[in-house]
């Protein structure tokens, strides 16, 4: 459990996020197979913004978007390989 919010946590610090993404998709660890996967699942989001709450109700609507971006990253982190964890203390 402890775990999880480590990763909710630097999820929410855009700032982390950002280096582990670079080095995750730069990565000769990660698979052709992962990387496609993630950058599929990131442009499908943007391409079919399918929303749970309308943007209109402005903070709730932005809340959905940001819960939805979270879960992409979630997976990314999860398909990353150890070392990217360990690099980014996510382990």
């Amino acid at each position: 459990m402890w775990r999880f919010w480590k990763r909710i946590k630097f999820l929410l610090n855009i700032r982390k996020s950002l280096p582990f993404l670079k080095d995750f998709f730069i990565s000769p660890e990660v698979s052709i197979v992962k990387k496609l996967l993630s950058i599929g699942v990131i442009a499908g989001y943007f391409l079919l913004p399918l929303d749970f709450i309308p943007d209109f109700f402005t903070f709730i609507g932005v809340l959905d978007d940001l819960t939805v971006f979270t879960f992409m990253l979630q997976l990314i982190v999860k398909m990353a390989p150890e070392t990217l964890k360990i690099k980014h203390r996510l382990k």
